[in-house]
C-alpha cells in the first residue's frame, strides 16, 4: 500500500476522466513509431520502474495528461489523478548553451545530406553522431522527475505519463527533440540557412598530371593503397520523398485526402525493392 511524504496511507482510486486531454494513438504495444521516439522511450524504460511506466501508460491511453509544455531543458504538465486538483509534473534536462549550439549547427551544416534534411522536416538518424562528436548526447541518460502527488516513486506513474505523451508528440515533431535540448525548430532552420554551402568534396581517386617519362620506373606501381578503391557504402541514405517535402504542398486533395500524402506513399513504394517486386 503506497504511503505519502507524511507516512500516511492512502487508496489507490480510479482517476478522474479527463474531457478533452491528450491521449497518445497507440492503444496496445509500443508507444512512439519513428526512430527518435523509440530511442528516447528506450531510455526511460531503461531507467524507470517498469511498475510505474505501465501504470503511465495506460494514464496516457486514458488522456489524463491535461496539458503539457515544452521549453529548453524543461517539461511542464499536468496530469489528472484520482484527487479533484491536478497534479503538476516537471521533467527536467541538461539544455545546450549557445556556444555548443553554434559548434553543432556548423557541423550539420557542413553536411550537405544532413542540412537537407533538417531543411526538409526529417531528422536522420546519423545526426546522433554529430552530436557524440561534440560530446553532447542528444538523447539523456537521466531524467530529473518530480511531481506534486505524494508518490515517492520516481517517476511516479503521473510522470510517467508525461514522458510517453511526449514520445509520441517527438512523433509528430522530431525538432522537440532538438527544442528540448535548448534550439527550437525556426532558430536551428535559420541559422542553416546562413551557414556557408557545403565545400564538394576532393575526389579521393584524382591523379594530378605528369610527363610519362618521370614514371618509367613505376609505371605499372599503383597510384595509392588499393584499399582506397575499395567501394565504401553510404552511411547516410536520402528520403525517397526528400523533394516532396522540400517544395509547398498544392492545395489538391482526392477524396478528401492531401495530394503529397498520396504521393509519398507512391515514392516511398518506388524506392522499396521489395514492394516493387511484390507487384509483378
Amino acid at each position: 500500500m503506497p504511503i505519502d511524504p507524511d507516512g500516511r496511507f492512502f487508496e489507490g482510486a480510479r482517476p478522474i476522466a479527463v474531457d478533452g486531454g491528450i491521449a497518445v494513438r497507440a492503444k496496445r504495444g509500443k508507444i512512439g513509431e519513428q526512430w527518435w521516439s523509440r530511442r528516447f522511450v528506450d531510455v526511460l524504460e531503461r531507467v524507470c520502474d517498469g511498475g510505474r511506466l505501465a501504470r503511465g501508460r495506460a494514464y496516457a491511453r486514458k488522456g489524463q495528461v491535461m496539458d503539457f509544455h515544452l521549453s529548453a531543458g524543461r517539461v511542464t504538465a499536468r496530469v489528472q489523478g484520482s484527487r479533484p486538483r491536478p497534479y503538476e509534473v516537471e521533467i527536467v534536462i541538461a539544455a545546450f548553451d549557445p556556444a555548443q549550439w553554434t559548434d553543432v549547427t556548423a557541423s550539420l551544416g557542413g553536411r550537405a545530406l544532413y542540412r537537407a534534411a533538417l531543411l526538409a522536416g526529417e531528422m536522420p538518424r546519423e545526426i546522433l553522431e554529430v552530436f557524440e562528436e561534440h560530446g553532447l548526447p542528444l538523447f539523456p541518460d537521466r531524467l530529473d522527475i518530480r511531481c506534486s502527488c505524494p508518490d515517492w516513486s520516481v517517476p511516479c506513474k503521473h510522470g510517467s505519463a508525461v514522458l510517453y505523451v511526449l514520445a509520441e508528440a517527438f512523433d509528430d515533431d522530431p525538432f522537440l527533440v532538438l527544442a528540448w535540448r535548448g534550439r527550437d525548430r525556426d532558430t536551428l532552420l535559420s541559422a542553416l540557412r546562413g551557414t556557408p554551402e557545403p565545400i564538394e568534396a576532393v575526389d579521393p581517386l584524382a591523379v594530378d598530371e605528369s610527363p610519362l617519362e618521370d614514371h618509367l620506373a613505376d609505371f605499372y606501381s599503383p597510384g595509392m593503397s588499393l584499399s582506397r578503391l575499395r567501394e565504401r557504402p553510404s552511411r547516410v541514405t536520402t528520403p525517397p520523398e526528400l523533394l516532396l517535402r522540400a517544395l509547398d504542398a498544392p492545395p489538391v486533395k482526392v477524396r478528401h485526402i492531401p495530394l503529397t500524402d498520396l504521393l509519398r506513399s507512391a515514392y516511398r513504394s518506388l524506392a522499396d525493392p521489395e514492394d516493387v517486386d511484390s507487384q509483378h
